[in-house]
């Protein structure tokens, strides 16, 4: 997954506004108690991160 799919996903999912307060003040322990901004800069896969959101989040797996 590209960090362009990944940043759509988000607003698709969450809303524009939402999306970005997730990914920049929403802490997640499953990517090591980083944000997922953090995440994305320290080099973990977007995709890995959109699961963790999809896994916090409760998304349906047809939307993951």
């Amino acid at each position: 997954m590209r960090h362009t799919v990944f940043r759509r996903r988000m607003i698709e999912e969450f809303g524009e506004i939402r999306a970005d307060t997730l990914a920049q003040d929403f802490v997640l322990s499953s990517l090591d108690q980083r944000t997922p901004n953090q995440a994305l800069e320290a080099g973990v896969e977007p995709k890995r991160v959109w699961l963790a959101l999809c896994e916090t989040f409760e998304v349906p797996p047809e939307r993951r």
